[in-house]
């Protein structure tokens, strides 16, 4: 398994258009982003640094393996 420390939540946004995602738009530091054929919307933090967790969280929601992820990355 990789490391998914030291990603920022810009990072995170361009991994999550690699695998499809598109950005519907930003709330206050959020970035929300959908996907056709999905009805689950990802809330992408634009922090720095994203806590493991958070990260975590937001790969579990979009359907991805922690592998699949870092591939993208």
């Amino acid at each position: 398994m990789g490391k998914l420390a030291n990603i920022s939540g810009k990072q995170a946004v361009k991994t999550f258009e690699r695998a499809g995602w598109k950005k519907l738009g930003q709330v206050g530091s959020h970035v929300v982003m959908v996907k056709t054929g999905l009805r689950v919307n990802l809330s992408i933090p634009q922090h720095r640094e994203l806590s493991v967790g958070t990260l975590r969280a937001l790969i579990r929601n979009a359907g991805l393996t922690v592998e699949e992820f870092l591939e993208l990355l």
